[in-house]
This record gives structure tokens, C-alpha cells and sequence, in this order.
């Protein structure tokens, strides 16, 4: 839409939020998270103080409640979210206990009167949680089945638990997952299909996309364009095809492995890992639910919405996106409580779609149209080889900002970089990112946010704290306003050079005031 380059570079120099205005500092410890209402009016701040903080968005920006959410055993609230019509808030958190406990919790606050409406158990705490519609929150449980092999289980939840009558069904089973080599369900997002053909802005790299394979699983982990020419060798999906008809079935195929191993046919001698992983494998080839045709097919005025969460099949560190579709009669909490009836043989879900991103994934967004998803990776070293899901690969050190087209399940730009992260694989956390019309931005461990621009792909701004920062958000009525929050206990707040003009020029002139008033004196 741009009419010149001078109007292009205007729109770079001067609508970037890069100018810092107002540092909030009523937060005591790390603050891990940002979120804007969808009216731009208020957002939420979550910290490691055990508080999650509302504020309002004027002209200065003012703190209007801080909820400590300790009483309820918590140790920090981690994550936020307003539903569509910001009547209510999610707030996610990580209940109080030792340090490799997963379990956390979901409290649903009231924006009417800051009232605690509900609260859901959420395991593991990195699920987060969303909304589903205006009044269904989706949250996670996980049931362990051997030492690495597990299925995690998605719920829908109404926000109005204590206040449903007793005869109405507040809870709903969504989807239950198999979870291979310490794998599990994370982070989860939704994604509204009916918004694909109105695109705010629309990535069309036709070059790219027709160099680019059309496989359901790819691996992003090249650096290269000389890597990216080589066929890749794709990880052997978690959940296998069922055989034709005439072919050996998943039981007898379990049998038939069994007798291998009294008998001693099974060479090289596995482990107990490698075992565990296998007959897990083949018990889960007979008792999937197969995937929704046509994942691609999507009718522009259709409600189907894709339910989008990290997930894994090689180690315990996220390295893949697992997307499901959820119909329309899945978005309420109506009917059994255990979700549409299924065949005795169905006893897990399959994935739709998986991409692979061929590192340790540490951050997800989506593009205010919903159509594009960006994902921060770490990449794992080249043609690594992982023998012990337990021990992961090695990660890089430089983040790796990738972009897939949620209408094509297709890669449509080289990934982005500049921003970087140090924590090894066992301590790497989460770092938010969000993406307005023209922008995009991230945290990063280096002490920086950073703004990168959708169409030139080109690093615009660097945004200093003094340390590591977690979280980033854009107000979603006014992209030249952007929101930073930090380990150093702050969140910054930036404007553009153009906001802040006009900021200035509403603002009174005291020296203009004080010669008036000198004046007015001698007369």
C-alpha cells in the first residue's frame, strides 16, 4: 500500500515505538508477562511477586488493581489473556512446591469488579491456557503411562464454574493425546479460521512457496541455502498409519514383538527406553482416532477454529507444533462430559497437522488476523542425532524467528534474527513475542527487545532494560505504542517519534504559562 520509498521511509523512522516514555516499577520481582485488552484500554501484567496487575492505558499510564494470588498457594502467575469482550481475565500461574513440579493453576477475574470468578487445575503450568469464545477456557492435565511415555488430556472449562447450576455440564473433554519420549502437550493458542481471507497484511512470497516442500512435516533447522536444497531426513511421525486391509494389525503386530523378545530375535539388544517407545508406538497405532480431512479446506465463513500448541516426538523439549481443529459443536461445554462418543478403539486423538521446527521451541504469536503464526526457536546442530530423549541436543544461542501461513501450513518467509537467548536446554524459558499490522516484535536474553518489520523482514529497533526480557506487547488499537517487561523488575513503555510529537504538543508549555502570569503581575 506504500505510494513512494519517501513514504516508506517515513513509515520506518517515525511510527517505530522505540522512544521510552514511562518506566512502571510497581512490580517487586520479575515481570514474565503482558497483556493488552482488546479495546487498547487496559493490560495485564503477570510477575514472579505472586501479583497479576491491571492497568490503564491514557495518556499516562496508571495502575488500577493488583490481585496477589499467594492465598491460593501459588508462587507467581505467569501468563494473561482477556477474552473477546473483556469481561473477564484469564490469569495462569505455577502452583508453590519443589522445583521439578509441573503443576499449576487457571483463576478467572471479573473485569467488572475484580472479582475471582473461577479457578481450573492446569498441568503441566506451561499449557497457560486460552479462550476459546467469550465464556470457555481451554486448560491441560497430563497422566503419566511409563517413565517417558504419557497422554495429556485438553479440557474445555466455562468461566462460570460456582455460579452454573448443578444440572449444566461446566466442564468438557476436548481432545486426549498420546505423548511419546517424555513429550508433552504446551503452550496452547487458538486460531479463528473465518478470518484467513481478509488478511490485514498478506506475505505472498511466491517464489519461496514454490521452492518450499508441501510435505505436513518439515524441518526449518538449515542455515543455509545450500542446506536447504538437500532432502531432509524427517523424524518417523509419533503416531504411524494404520495398515490396509490384509496387512498385520497393531495387535498382532504387539504379539508378534513380544514373541521377538522371549525368543531373542530382536537385534541390536534395545533399551528400556527404546522399548518403552516402541510398544508404546504400536499400541497407539489401533487406538487413534484418525485426523479431520481437509485441514486445508476450510470454508472462509466457517466457525472452525484451530487449536495450535507445542508438542514433540524425538525428546522432552519442544521442537514441534501440533495443530487440531476444533469443530463447532466442540465449543461448548453442552453434552457429555467426556466429549462426542467415540469407538472403543479410539482411545486417543491424532494431530491434523505437525510441523517440525528442528530445535527447542521458546515462544509463540499470532498475527492480529490470525493468519500467520510466528514461532522462536533455538535451533539444534545440523544432522544431530538424538539417541536419549532424555538428554536433548544442544542449543544455539541465536533465536530464530520463524513464519508460517496458517491457510497453507506453509513457511512464506526466511526466519528472522537478531535477538539472542544463553540458558542451556534444561533451564530455557519461555520469551513472548507479538505482532501488530506492519511489526514484530520479541524479548530476548541480551537485554533487548527487538522490532522487526512484516514486509522487509529487517530489524527496526533495539529496546534496552537491564536484563533479560520476557515479554513484549503492541496496543491493538495503536501499533506505534509497544509495552516491555523484564527480570530487572520494570516495564518500560515506548512510543514512536510521531506519537510522541503529538503527545508533546497537547501537553501545556510551562515557560509560556509562567511569562503569562510575569506579565500579567506588572500590568
Amino acid at each position: 500500500a506504500a505510494v513512494s520509498w519517501y513514504d516508506e521511509f517515513q513509515r520506518l523512522y517515525d511510527t517505530i515505538p522505540c522512544v521510552e516514555v514511562q518506566a512502571l516499577k510497581e512490580h517487586n520481582d520479575q515481570v514474565l508477562h503482558l497483556s493488552f485488552s482488546h479495546s487498547g484500554c487496559l493490560f495485564a501484567s503477570c510477575s514472579k511477586d505472586c501479583t497479576v496487575k491491571i492497568w490503564s492505558n491514557e495518556l499516562d499510564i496508571s495502575l488500577q488493581h493488583s490481585s496477589n494470588m499467594r492465598p491460593y498457594n501459588w508462587s507467581y502467575t505467569q501468563f494473561s489473556q482477556f477474552n473477546s469482550d473483556d469481561s473477564l481475565l484469564l490469569v495462569s500461574g505455577v502452583f508453590v512446591g519443589p522445583h521439578n513440579s509441573s503443576s499449576g493453576e487457571i483463576a478467572v477475574i471479573s473485569m467488572e469488579n475484580f472479582t475471582l470468578l473461577s479457578r481450573v487445575r492446569n498441568k503441566p503450568y506451561d499449557v497457560f491456557g486460552c479462550w476459546l469464545n467469550e465464556t470457555n477456557l481451554i486448560s491441560g492435565n497430563l497422566h503419566r503411562i511409563g517413565r517417558i511415555t504419557s497422554c495429556s488430556v485438553l479440557w474445555l472449562n466455562n468461566a462460570f464454574q460456582g455460579i452454573e447450576s448443578e444440572n449444566v455440564n461446566v466442564v468438557k473433554r476436548l481432545f486426549k493425546i498420546q505423548n511419546l519420549n517424555a513429550s508433552t502437550i504446551r503452550t496452547v493458542m487458538v486460531a479463528d479460521c473465518s478470518r484467513y481471507d481478509s488478511p490485514d497484511l498478506l506475505l505472498d512470497y511466491e517464489e519461496q512457496l514454490a521452492a518450499s516442500s508441501t510435505c505436513p512435516v518439515f524441518d526449518l533447522g538449515s542455515d543455509s541455502e545450500e542446506e536447504e536444497a538437500k532432502p531432509k531426513q524427517t523424524p518417523e511421525p509419533a503416531v504411524q498409519e494404520l495398515p490396509a486391509e490384509g496387512g498385520v494389525t497393531a495387535e498382532d503386530g504387539l504379539q508378534q514383538f513380544f514373541d521377538d523378545i522371549m525368543e531373542g530375535r530382536v537385534r541390536p539388544a534395545m533399551t528400556e527406553t527404546e522399548l518403552e517407545t516402541k510398544v508404546a508406538e504400536l499400541f497407539v497405532r489401533s487406538r487413534t482416532k484418525p485426523p479431520e480431512p481437509n485441514l486445508l479446506s476450510t470454508d472462509s465463513n466457517s466457525k472452525t477454529k484451530y487449536l495450535i500448541f507445542t508438542t514433540g516426538c524425538l525428546t522432552y523439549s519442544p521442537h514441534q507444533i501440533g495443530i487440531k481443529r476444533i469443530l463447532p459443536h466442540q465449543m461448548t461445554t453442552a453434552g457429555p462430559v467426556l466429549g462426542e462418543e467415540r469407538r472403543s478403539d479410539e482411545f486417543f486423538d491424532s494431530l491434523d497437522h505437525v510441523i517440525d521446527i528442528h530445535g527447542h521451541i521458546i515462544g509463540m504469536g499470532l498475527s492480529p488476523d490470525h493468519r500467520y503464526l510466528y514461532v522462536n526457536s533455538r535451533a539444534w546442530p545440523r544432522d544431530c542425532v538424538i539417541s536419549d530423549p532424555m538428554q536433548p541436543p544442544p542449543i544455539a544461542e541465536e533465536i530464530d524467528l520463524h513464519v508460517f501461513d496458517l491457510k497453507t501450513m506453509k513457511e512464506v518467509k526466511r526466519a528472522l534474527r537478531a535477538h539472542r537467548a544463553y540458558t542451556p536446554n534444561e533451564e530455557c524459558f519461555f520469551i513472548f513475542l507479538d505482532v501488530s499490522r506492519d511489526f514484530v516484535a520479541s524479548g530476548a536474553e541480551d537485554r533487548h527487545g527487538y522490532i522487526w518489520d512484516r514486509h522487509y523482514n529487517i530489524c527496526l529497533a533495539k529496546l534496552q532494560h537491564d536484563n533479560v526480557v520476557n515479554s513484549v506487547a503492541f496496543s491493538p488499537v495503536e501499533q506505534e505504542l509497544l509495552l516491555t517487561a523484564s527480570d530487572d523488575t520494570t516495564i518500560k513503555v515506548w512510543r514512536s517519534p510521531r506519537a510522541v510529537r503529538v503527545q508533546q504538543a497537547r501537553k501545556p508549555r510551562p515557560r509560556k504559562l509562567l511569562f503569562s502570569w510575569l506579565m500579567n503581575q506588572k500590568s
